[in-house]
């Protein structure tokens, strides 16, 4: 982990801020949308168990970021621009602060109802952990052609669908699919739902069509991070995902959580990640490392299933946004990014049921009975968090509940 640089020192005078374990201190302050009642959504910042109102501060003359806070999500805002990031950032520290403004437009974040905190404008997928594609490839493949042998040698994705990307606490319906059955394709609820944990990177900036952008400058278009369940039909993926890879299988349902965390807060904790297999080409390589000291895990139902650490992954997001670019394709502000599935080398490390269970085949134990994948009623939980001196930057809550296929 990297030096805090003084920010261990900070308080502040909202007191649930202070307390050991919570995920949003000052050293924090992520962003989000929030509405209470049945007035309309606007834009805030978490601290301890209070949300900042930020479109109230604009109107107080507290925050200047151009009136783009009273809107219904955060795109205004991110489209300023990396100067607007930091004088906001800078400006909400000073004012939640001890000594600061005990006046704070605050709002109880027990009594709000958190929303999508971005319009999201597109979702790209990626498949960034070796030892999850190496799992999932000797489940399909078998060991001797698990990894594609592109793989280490560019970050590999799929374009999925914005329409279905969800905020925390959303149910999710259990899909109904083709998939293989014995004497050819059957119609079917999904009977092998899974979960996948990872992080999702937020597109600050617009690029040119035809234009490519390098890692150091997509390192600089990054605002932020949530945490994002990709729900995955594993049954139905099996049977369509040759020769064009997933399509409807990831098509159900993508949970994010409500809280943007910047690329600031998380700038304390920059750190290398997996080791190399071969030399990247020039357009790949980083000067510095673009990963983070993050715990991540899951739970299933209360309890605990699997935790490991961001730094596992092989590609980081910046790598995997300059690729993105590599044909011209343009980026937009409110671009969603997820990294894929993070997964450590132990079976209770892994991001996903398909990798822990062996593809169905070894059950693991939830709440005293045996499991092998998602059934209705299930609640999946994602959770993330890094440690600094005496603070912790954390994510809340990624939460989702399946309901019944509706046939």
């Amino acid at each position: 982990m990297a030096a805090d640089n003084g920010a261990a020192t900070l308080k502040s005078w909202v007191a649930s801020a202070n307390e050991k374990g919570c995920d949003f201190p000052i050293q924090n302050l992520p962003y989000g949308v929030f509405s209470t009642g049945n007035g309309p959504r606007r834009c805030g910042a978490a601290i301890g168990d209070m949300i900042v109102d930020l479109a109230a501060c604009e109107e107080r003359g507290l925050i200047d970021a151009s009136g783009t806070f009273a809107r219904s999500d955060l795109n205004d805002f991110i489209a300023l621009g990396r100067d607007a990031w930091a004088g906001v950032r800078a400006r909400l520290t000073e004012l939640l602060s001890e000594g600061g403004d005990r006046t704070l437009p605050l709002v109880p974040m027990a009594g709000a109802t958190l929303h999508l905190p971005v319009r999201v404008t597109e979702f790209t997928d990626f498949y960034a952990s070796k030892n999850h594609a190496f799992n999932v490839g000797v489940l399909f493949r078998g060991p001797e052609n698990a990894l594609p042998p592109q793989w280490t040698h560019m970050p590999i994705g799929y374009n999925g669908r914005a329409s279905s990307v969800v905020v925390s606490g959303t149910p999710i319906r259990r899909p109904m699919g083709q998939v293989r059955g014995e004497s050819g394709p059957e119609w079917t609820a999904c009977r092998r739902l899974d979960l996948e944990l990872e992080l999702g990177a937020i597109v600050g900036a617009d690029s040119t069509m035809g234009e490519r952008v390098g890692v150091e400058q997509a390192e600089q278009m990054i605002f932020g991070y949530v945490l994002l369940n990709d729900w995955s039909a594993r049954d139905v993926q099996a049977w369509e995902y040759q020769p064009l890879g997933p399509f409807q299988a990831k098509a159900l349902g993508t949970t994010i959580s409500p809280w943007i965390v910047t690329q600031a807060a998380l700038e304390p904790f920059r750190c290398e990640g997996a080791a190399r297999d071969n030399p990247l080409l020039p357009y790949l390589q980083e000067s510095r490392p673009g990963f983070y000291d993050l715990t991540v895990g899951w739970t299933m139902n209360g309890q605990d299933m699997a935790r490991t650490n961001y730094n596992v992954m092989y590609w980081s997001s910046a790598q995997q946004l300059a690729h993105h670019t590599e044909s011209g394709c343009p980026m937009r502000v409110g671009d969603l990014l997820g990294t894929g599935t993070i997964s450590g080398p132990s079976p209770d490390q892994t991001g996903a049921l398909l990798e822990m269970t062996q593809g169905g085949k070894v059950p693991v134990t939830v709440n005293g009975q045996p499991r092998t994948f998602i059934q209705d009623g299930d609640e999946i939980g994602l959770y993330a968090h890094a440690a600094g001196d005496g603070y912790r930057v954390g994510f809340g809550p990624c939460t989702g509940q399946i309901l019944p296929a509706a046939e």
